[in-house]
């Protein structure tokens, strides 16, 4: 019996670089995944690209693995191992639209509705999930890299969460939450943003927040909970209490 993945679509959507994963759904969705065959713990086929390539991924992490491609060869993860590992976990299924998303980058979503108290629940508990992937740095240089890779997903995963929510003051107070609790990582959490992944993913959620500010003015009351906060990690927090002070002149 063929081992079961353990990753989900989720974890190859927000733990690979978006321009890897879009050529990779390419590839699946036009049927180029050929002979697959289970191998124990690995998964191997055949992809379809300039040239037929043999691939192989492992069921515990499909970042693991060999292709016969030029990035294969050099140990790098490459679009055919992502469309075989995406083959593993959805076995030939379509992919919805959404699935197809990676979301990447934060944006505002613009809508208005009022968040219900099991969706607000549910929203706190998925940034909390997400939020475990901000891990501090310790140990051998040989394992920086791949702490990095996990700051992009713990943003990743959040950059979709904080695109979908509605503007209104709950979600308002739900991201100067997450600021806040990213700001303390930073300062003293022993998180390693030498690549300023983390603090861009900061300035962008204040972007969003000063969209909310302009759809619904109201929001800006959340703003006050960084109004005399002290010393930030690089001042993100300047433009809302700027904000927060035009208001109450």
């Amino acid at each position: 019996m063929a081992m079961l993945p353990q990753y989900d679509l989720n974890k190859i959507k927000f733990a690979t670089d978006e321009g890897t994963f879009q050529r990779a759904v390419c590839l699946y969705e036009t049927g180029k995944v050929t002979e697959i065959e289970a191998l124990g713990e690995y998964v191997s086929a055949v992809v379809l690209g300039t040239e037929p390539y043999r691939v192989s991924v492992s069921v515990r992490n499909y970042k693991k693995g060999h292709c016969t491609c030029y990035l294969g060869q050099n140990d790098k993860l490459c679009k055919h191992m992502v469309a075989l590992a995406l083959h593993v976990v959805m076995n030939g299924r379509l992919l919805g639209e959404t699935d197809k998303q990676s979301n990447n980058n934060v944006a505002c979503s613009k809508r208005r509705e009022v968040l219900s108290k099991e969706g607000l629940t549910e929203i706190k508990r998925s940034i909390s999930e997400a939020v475990r992937y901000i891990k501090p740095y310790s140990g051998p240089s040989r394992t920086w890299f791949a702490n990095q890779d996990s700051l992009s997903e713990g943003c990743n995963r959040l950059s979709a969460i904080v695109s979908d929510l509605p503007v209104n003051t709950q979600s308002a107070e739900v991201l100067l939450k997450l600021l806040l609790r990213l700001d303390k990582k930073l300062i003293a959490g022993g998180v390693d943003d030498s690549n300023g992944i983390v603090g861009g993913f900061m300035n962008e959620v204040v972007g969003v927040l000063e969209e909310f500010a302009r759809i619904d003015p109201k929001c800006i009351d959340a703003f006050k909970a960084v109004v005399g906060i002290g010393t930030t990690c690089f001042g993100w927090e300047e433009p809302l209490v700027r904000i927060w002070d035009e208001t109450r002149e």
